[in-house]
């Protein structure tokens, strides 16, 4: 791809990657200074709200000082494409560092914590969130940690592209008020920096799973600290206590971490060669942002695109809807995400990596969303046998307050793998696995709710796209069915007044195949209501 010459007062050397922002290029200043330039994608660019909102964070970002971030040196927010420029920190990112040297004793995570905490400080002193503090946005510079990408994610969240209360962030890392779509404070950078130090300590605060069991764990379950010295146990369950009123605020934790007079840099701090941040930390699972999460807000990543998967054969092609819409290979298409979203499996209010924006007065008539007339099974097998639902990380349906876009809402998740005792073989099933996230209620945007549920299945901020999504329609029926290929798994969902579903299969397959393929687990999923309420 042709890189720009120039952006602003800046040459341009290189492209670092693309995030939930837009591009990160390498650039210099005319006197010869290097900083990362991010510059915003076309549908941001092009949003009035974006501006406004990337206007007054920029503003506030510029304020921030202290040892332990990337300064903002430079912005343009009323350029065709606004950009932000910050200083280019030379060192690896935290995961990198984790992933080459191991992990941390007791005295480093207490140097760590505490420069974190000293980071927070500042931003939180001119009235910033993070709100995707992780491993892969801190890099330890041979002076100390430095945070970057702080205040972006807010400026994402104001776009037309979101709905009100969507949430960006990382799960793994994401405080339990973040994943159900709530305010959001201060206190939820506390709980992320509880995460990075469990990390860092060779841990995984609440385990390995996809975005949503992250989530429902987040919000629902005790932190796991096994991997934590004893010594800092309590201080990191503090931060990660579910009240966001029960956290230190992070002028605390620094009088709790900090030693009682400044200590010199640690003599085997290794010297390493200029790298920008990743956001793919080895301990954090990608963000869905929701955040979400998105997916992380503005961080960077490589941007190259995987191969095309293969294509299995399907029994039975849908056709091409006519108003199906392709995106160019490797380019994820933006859409709302929000409303109905991985977390919405799990956790009550909210949108994002949640469900819907929190409530309030006013609402629509009932009159005004569809009747009831089918909702959501999960049985043992599908698709003649198949598949057989696995019995580990099995969770009950959840069931949600009404809100502005839906009523008597139900939240379901379900595994399945290939059936080999089933009544079909191995070498028929299409896929492997199946996953399985759905909702049952009266909607009044399904196929919005479908989309964003896809979305938060599958964006990563460096995800790659061998199948940009398409909608397909079979012959006798009205539902659209939208599939795309993301990473390593073929992702298809539907929504109807009723039900909205996003389903995961692995391996790979051609579109048309997971199409087909989820029309059958429609069918097996979808029941009539038999008794009214």
């Amino acid at each position: 791809m042709d890189l720009p010459e120039r952006i602003g007062d800046y040459a341009v050397e290189r492209e670092l990657g693309a995030g939930g922002m837009g591009t990160v290029y390498l650039a210099r200043s005319r006197g010869g200074r290097t900083v990362a330039v991010k510059v915003a994608r076309p549908e941001l660019a092009a949003d009035p709200h974006f501006r406004a909102r990337f206007r007054a964070e920029v503003d506030a970002a510029r304020r921030v000082g202290g040892f332990h971030t990337a300064q903002v040196v430079d912005a343009d927010p009323e350029a065709p494409a606004p950009w932000l420029a910050t200083a280019y920190i030379a060192g690896p990112t935290l995961s990198g560092l984790l992933a080459a040297q191991g992990p941390m004793d007791e005295t480093r995570l207490r140097r760590l914590g505490a420069a974190l905490a000293e980071a927070l400080k500042a931003i939180h002193g001119c009235g910033l969130i993070h709100r995707d503090l992780k491993p892969g946005n801190i890099i330890m510079a041979d002076d100390g940690p430095r945070v970057l990408d702080f205040g972006i994610a807010r400026a994402l969240e104001s776009t037309r592209l979101t709905c009100t209360g969507a949430a960006f962030g990382t799960p793994g890392f994401l405080a339990p008020e973040q994943a159900q779509g709530l305010e959001v404070g201060r206190a939820a950078d506390v709980f992320a920096l509880g995460a990075v130090l469990v990390a860092a300590a060779g841990g995984q605060a609440f385990g390995e799973g996809t975005p949503m069991m992250l989530m429902y764990r987040a919000v629902h379950e005790p932190a796991d600290l096994s991997a934590l010295p004893e010594g800092v146990r309590p201080l990191v369950a503090s931060c990660l206590a579910k009240d966001a009123a029960q956290r230190p605020t992070a002028e605390r934790l620094l009088d709790l971490l900090a030693p009682p007079t400044a200590g010199e840099p640690a003599a085997d701090a290794p010297a390493h060669p200029p790298t920008l941040a990743s956001p793919a930390a080895p301990s954090a699972p990608p963000p869905t942002a929701l955040s979400a999460a998105a997916p992380t807000a503005d961080s960077t990543a490589d941007a190259a695109t995987a191969a095309a998967a293969p294509h299995a054969e399907s029994p039975q092609q849908p056709t091409l809807s006519p108003e199906a819409k392709t995106a160019p290979p490797g380019k994820r298409p933006t859409r709302r995400i929000a409303t109905l979203v991985a977390g919405a499996l799990f956790v009550l209010g909210g949108a994002g990596y949640g469900i819907y924006a929190s409530g309030g007065s006013g609402w629509d008539s009932d009159a005004s969303f569809p009747k009831a007339t089918h909702e959501l099974v999960i049985p043992e097998t599908l698709v003649d046998d198949a598949y057989g639902r696995e019995i580990e990380n099995r969770l009950p349906p959840n069931s949600q307050p009404d809100s502005r876009d839906g009523k008597g809402s139900t939240h379901y998740i379900a595994d399945y793998t290939v059936n080999s005792t089933g009544s079909s073989s191995e070498n028929e099933a299409a896929f492997r696995t199946v996953h399985v996230y759905g909702s049952s209620g009266r909607y009044k945007d399904p196929e919005g709710d479908r989309d964003s549920l896809i979305d938060a299945m599958t964006v990563t901020g460096s995800e790659n796209v061998s199948d940009p999504p398409r909608t397909f329609r079979f012959p006798g029926s009205d539902v659209a069915f939208r599939c795309t290929t993301v990473d390593d798994k073929t992702v298809c969902g539907w929504g109807d007044d009723n039900t909205t579903v996003a389903i995961a299969f692995t391996p790979t397959g051609s579109l048309e195949a997971a199409a087909a393929e989820t029309r059958k687990i429609r069918d097996d999923i979808r029941k009539p209501i038999t008794q009214q309420p």
